[in-house]
């Protein structure tokens, strides 16, 4: 696992199609914004869990 410290606003690439942001960080939350191509399935692990347990 790759871990990064970053301040709100600061981006993190992931290859040249995926962007997530650093939205706010509040005690224990982060709120984070991703920006990747509709053909890329971005999920919260809870919801990731659903799915697979539908298949």
């Amino acid at each position: 696992m790759l871990i990064f410290t970053r301040h709100p606003q600061e981006k993190i690439f992931i290859g040249d199609d995926v962007v997530i942001t650093v939205i706010k960080v509040n005690h224990n939350q982060v709120r984070i914004g991703i920006d990747a191509p509709r053909e890329i399935a971005v999920h919260r692990e809870e919801i990731k869990q659903k799915i697979d347990a539908q298949k």
